[in-house]
């Protein structure tokens, strides 16, 4: 753990805020965009195909580039073949689809005129590059190419002055459609009908993030201080992690992000995480934290520091065995969700801000991407790289060689005993 290369998958034109794998193809798709300003750089969502290169390494290839003209895509969820993404205060809605073609893609040119005019924009420590050469120029004629549709759009933040949907999600069975937004308001849509079916102020600042278990208990964070268990649009209880803390002030720590995640080898478990960040920095930076709740009773846990680095995003496997963290810093690390230890860390991997990270789904396409690794983990940022992080599986004895150390350890001891104390056996 600590500083090591991980090497750029893909580089796109415009900052990234948004990653999603879709688990049946194993098709990535990246989102983001420079804005309404006019500094030439676009604003997109890019459809990217992962392969294995020998056993341990990975490539990415660009299929298809969708622009989304004066929009950016802040924020991505994805429900089979739909994607919902966050521009400026509206939430819209697009179906996309594989389509085998014998002609060069339409991406191809766009992709080659991106890389061709997009300017260098400066981001932190580094400049936001131009994709790298895996580009939509190198596909040949049998590469498949995707269409994407626009289904329509819903207004979902109504602040005055910027709105700004910051989180979209969709419930686990697909039937519903969450969106926060700088308002403070949660709204709920009917999907596919996107009919309006709450609209309540759940925090009164931001909504940083929000998730909804398999049994519909919707969990909101909010940057003033608050998590809130909802049921319906009726608040069922707030959480209150620093409880775990003896000693913790109420408003020393803001909530960042909520997300459920399963317990393996217990079907009918849930979990709930929450990560913790100062709500003031100091010079010398406190910890954040990462807290375990019981998914249906809601009770704390466990609570582990990790970090000083400023968290700004969370993610769960799908067998909810690791969790993955990105820091504001360009740090990417991955935790094993029972105790809440740190399994892999690499500091700055990225040149700034993490925006988002999605583990490779538990899906056969998602196992066969995946290899022998553990757990992959993607990991998009401002800098407008695209990265993958592997984690080795951990080594383990075999259980026959645990029974047999056992073994010879009941032997010499019975041994020394005879030894020491010939009555005694």
């Amino acid at each position: 753990m600590g500083k090591r290369k991980v090497p750029d998958l893909y580089r796109a034109p415009f900052p990234l805020y948004s990653v999603k794998v879709d688990p049946g193809s194993g098709l990535i798709v990246v989102a983001g965009g420079g804005g309404a300003s006019k500094t030439g750089i676009k604003n997109a969502l890019h459809f990217l195909e992962l392969q294995r290169v020998g056993e341990r390494e990975f490539g990415a290839t660009l299929l298809h580039a969708h622009d989304t003209e004066t929009k950016a895509n802040m924020n991505l969820a994805l429900a089979d073949d739909v994607i919902a993404t966050g521009q400026d205060g509206n939430c819209c809605l697009m179906k996309f689809k594989h389509a085998q073609s014998k002609t060069k893609p339409a991406a191809t040119k766009d992709a080659e005129n991106s890389q061709q005019s997009a300017p260098r924009r400066r981001a932190g420590k580094g400049n936001a590059p131009a994709q790298d050469s895996r580009d939509a120029a190198e596909l040949n004629d049998d590469t498949p190419q995707i269409q994407v549709q626009n289904l329509g759009e819903v207004q979902s933040d109504l602040n005055p002055q910027d709105p700004l949907q910051k989180v979209v999600r969709f419930s686990p069975d697909r039937s519903l459609l969450l969106t926060g937004g700088t308002d403070g308001h949660i709204r709920v849509w009917e999907f596919p009908s996107l009919k309006k079916k709450y609209d309540f102020k759940a925090h009164e600042d931001e909504v940083e993030d929000l998730d909804l278990s398999p049994g519909n208990k919707l969990v909101t964070v909010g940057r003033d201080f608050s998590c809130s268990v909802w049921s319906g649009d009726q608040l069922a209880m707030s959480l209150q992690w620093h409880q775990t803390r003896p000693g913790m002030g109420d408003k020393t720590y803001r909530y960042m992000a909520c997300r459920f995640g399963s317990v393996e080898d217990q079907k009918e478990a849930l979990r709930l995480y929450t990560v913790q960040i100062p709500h003031k920095r100091d010079r010398k930076p406190p910890p954040c934290f990462i807290t375990k709740w019981d998914g249906k009773s809601f009770l704390p846990m466990l609570t582990a520091p990790c970090g000083s680095e400023v968290i700004s995003t969370l993610a769960v496997s799908d067998s909810g065995t690791f969790l993955g963290l990105g820091t504001v810093t360009g740090s990417v690390a991955i935790y094993i969700a029972f105790s809440l230890q740190k399994l892999y860390y690499v500091q700055e991997s990225h040149g700034i801000v993490v925006t988002d990270l999605a583990f490779l789904p538990d899906s056969p396409r998602g196992r066969q991407l995946r290899g022998d690794h553990e757990a992959a983990l993607l990991s998009v940022a401002v800098d407008s790289r695209f990265q993958l992080h592997a984690l080795n599986n951990r080594r383990s004895c075999p259980v026959w060689l645990v029974l047999l150390c056992c073994g010879l350890m009941v032997v010499i001891v019975i041994l020394l005993l005879q030894n020491m104390f010939p009555g005694l056996l």
